[in-house]
C-alpha cells in the first residue's frame, strides 16, 4: 500500500526541499517505487535542485487543468520519479491547489512512496499537503525561531486531522552523535527521526544541480540521509563505500559561483508516461 509523506516546515530556508531531493532518490535506490512532487506552487525550488527547471509540462499545468500528471513525471537520480513545479508567476496564478487531491489519486496505484515538498508556513496552500498525507515530516533547524514555527505547523496538522510522523533536525553543528535528541523531542512533542549535520557539500551539490547523495555519497550529510531513508524503507542501513563523483571544470566553476552549468537532467533526464 502506498505511503504518502509531506515534508513541511514552519518557516522557509530550513532545508525541506533539500531533504525531499535526497530522500526520494535514496528510497528509490533502496527498491521503493518513489515519486517526489513539488507542491510549493508559489516558491518552487525542487526542480532547480534537480536541474528540472525548464520543462514544458509541470505541476503548474496539471493544477491548471491543462495536462495530466503523467505528462509531468520525469526521471530523476537512482530511478526516482519527479513531478516538478514551474517557476513562472503566471503558472502559479493559474494553478488550483485543490486539484492536488485528484493528482494524488492518479498516482497512488503506481508507487510505494509519494513525497510532497510543501510550502513553508501555515498558509492556505500549505494546508492541503498536510491534510492528504499519511504522515507529515517536519524539517527543523536547531534554533528557537524554527522550533517555534514548527510547533505551529505541528499544531495545525493535528487540528485538521493530520498526523506528524516526526522531525528531521537539519544543519546541526558539530558531531550529531552528541546531539540531544531527548531535549529536542521534548520541545517539539514528536519523535526526532534524524539529525542532519551542517555540511558544505550540500551547497556544492545544489550548485551543480544534483542531490548530495549523488554528488558526494560518502559525505556526512549523505550518510545521514541514507540512514533516514533506510529507516523509512524499513531496511537495515549498511555503511557503503561509494566513491565520490569526479568533479570537472564546469562543476568546479559551479561550486565557486553557486550557479551550476551541468544540471542532472541534461545528462540523465528522460520523459516517462
Amino acid at each position: 500500500m502506498v505511503k504518502v509523506y509531506t515534508i513541511a516546515s514552519g518557516k522557509g530556508g530550513t532545508g525541506k526541499t533539500t531533504v525531499t531531493a535526497n530522500l526520494g532518490p535514496m528510497l528509490a535506490h533502496y527498491g521503493k517505487k518513489t515519486c517526489i512532487l513539488d507542491t510549493d506552487v508559489g516558491m518552487a525550488n525542487l526542480g532547480l535542485i534537480l536541474g528540472l527547471e525548464s520543462l514544458p509540462v509541470t505541476l503548474h499545468e496539471v493544477l491548471a487543468g491543462k495536462a495530466r500528471v503523467r505528462d509531468a513525471i520525469c526521471d530523476g537520480p537512482f530511478g526516482v520519479k519527479v513531478v516538478p513545479c514551474g517557476l513562472s508567476l503566471q503558472g502559479f496564478q493559474q494553478s488550483s491547489p485543490e486539484r492536488l487531491r485528484d493528482v494524488m489519486t492518479d498516482l497512488v496505484s503506481e508507487f510505494d512512496i509519494l513525497i510532497m515538498d510543501s510550502p513553508a508556513g501555515i498558509s492556505r496552500d500549505a494546508v492541503i499537503p498536510l491534510t492528504i498525507a499519511d504522515g507529515v515530516i517536519l524539517v527543523v533547524n536547531p534554533e528557537i525561531s524554527a522550533i517555534v514555527d514548527s510547533l505551529k505547523t505541528k499544531i495545525l496538522t493535528e487540528m485538521i486531522g493530520g498526523h506528524v510522523e516526526g522531525a528531521i533536525i537539519n544543519r546541526v553543528a558539530g558531531n550529531t552523535d552528541e546531539f540531544n535528541y531527548a531535549q529536542m523531542e521534548k520541545l517539539l512533542g514528536v519523535r526526532v527521526l534524524a539529525a542532519i549535520p551542517e555540511d558544505p557539500n550540500v551547497r556544492r551539490a545544489s550548485a551543480s544541480r544534483s542531490p548530495i547523495v549523488v554528488k558526494y555519497p560518502t559525505s556526512d550529510a549523505s550518510r545521514a540521509f541514507k540512514r533516514i531513508s533506510a529507516d523509512i524503507a524499513g531496511i537495515e542501513y549498511v555503511e557503503d563505500e561509494m566513491p565520490e563523483g569526479r568533479e570537472g571544470f564546469v562543476e568546479r566553476l559551479a561550486r565557486a559561483l553557486f550557479q551550476g552549468k551541468t544540471p542532472w537532467c541534461e545528462q540523465h533526464h528522460g520523459k516517462t508516461t
